[in-house]
């Protein structure tokens, strides 16, 4: 009898979704230090 070797994880699709939130995260941190340098020039 042989065993289904099933992955626990897809890597074509986890390392898609780890970039799209690791751009989500930069764009974020983008959007607070241009908050933060737009409040500092008043």
């Amino acid at each position: 009898m042989k065993l289904i070797n099933i992955p626990l994880v897809d890597w074509s699709n986890g390392i898609i979704m780890i970039a799209v939130f690791a751009f989500v995260v930069i764009a974020l941190i983008a959007v607070l230090v241009s908050l933060m340098n737009s409040g500092k020039r008043r």
